[in-house]
């Protein structure tokens, strides 16, 4: 297994266009027939653990491709996001809003899979989830109106449970933009963080994910520590997606690891994202993300 991380500074983006430039084969200037594939994720906190997930994924993929397949963590969504644009990275798991953000960017950047999730005691099973605001539930505060200046967690600027949505759909709803209605903003990196910063005390809110809120109070002590004081509507959960510009034979073996449902490694990954079975997708599902943006 090679896990590579991804630093915030210019020489990660050197390195992965160096990489990209050395070890993709080009199949005339039709499409791009890479020698090893590489696939990225969002960060969610637990490094290892998403790592760790997604192996199965990888085994898949190298069998069904006949490449090698790497998996790159980077430190942030924004970096998912210009590894793709930029060629180094040919498949991904997105954010919603990073997803539209880089379709814009790149009109042939294709989501193809997502997932529908197993129910919790956040949402009902589905390929969707909320983004939701919650507080120490043993802080006092029982509405939106008690969470009037306080400090406030948000995960990623491109994340769309995590800031997207609390700057365009609570905002609405509140009246006022987000740093006039909280009394101190600052970003996390990941939902598993700002849950803990919940947790810990170190802010008194925050805005989640309903599946990663219930990723980490897997039990129902845990349960009982946080309340929810504000949901939002729901959304389609993360897509998979891969650059157009790859040949479509490539396309077509990795759209059957994920689509096909039938496999062992599959069911693997399944069971460690939550999720009950993979489901196809496409730009059109993610309207409801752009219509916010």
């Amino acid at each position: 297994m090679t896990i590579t991380l991804l630093h915030r500074a210019f020489a990660p983006l050197l390195l992965l266009a160096w990489l990209w430039l050395h070890a993709t084969a080009a199949a005339g200037a039709e499409c791009e027939n890479p020698a090893m594939l590489r696939m990225s994720i969002i960060p969610s906190g637990d490094l290892k653990k998403d790592m760790l997930a997604h192996q199965p994924l990888l085994q898949e993929l190298r069998a069904a491709l006949g490449i090698p397949v790497e998996i790159y963590a980077p430190p942030s969504y924004g970096a998912v996001a210009e590894g793709l644009l930029s060629g180094a990275i040919q498949l991904a798991r997105m954010g919603p809003a990073s997803y539209v953000a880089a379709r814009k960017a790149d009109p042939q950047l294709t989501p193809f899979a997502s997932f529908e999730h197993k129910a919790n005691a956040y949402q009902p099973a589905g390929a969707f989830y909320h983004s939701l605001l919650i507080v120490r539930a043993d802080s006092g505060i029982g509405n939106i109106a008690a969470v009037r200046g306080k400090r406030l967690a948000l995960v990623d600027p491109q994340s769309t449970s995590g800031a997207l949505i609390p700057r365009q759909v609570f905002a609405k709803q509140a009246g006022q933009a987000l740093e006039s209605y909280f009394g101190q903003i600052g970003y996390t990196g990941s939902h598993v963080q700002s849950i803990n910063r919940v947790l810990d005390g170190r802010v008194d809110a925050a805005f989640v994910a309903s599946v990663n809120l219930a990723a980490v109070l897997s039990d129902p002590a845990a349960m009982q520590k946080v309340r929810v004081i504000w949901r939002s509507q729901a959304f389609p959960l993360d897509p998979f997606v891969y650059r157009g510009q790859l040949c479509e034979a490539v396309k077509k073996k990795i759209r059957s690891v994920f689509l096909k449902n039938d496999g062992a490694r599959r069911a693997a990954v399944l069971e460690n994202i939550d999720g009950v079975r993979f489901v196809p997708i496409s730009d059109r599902d993610y309207q409801p993300v752009r219509d916010i943006y």
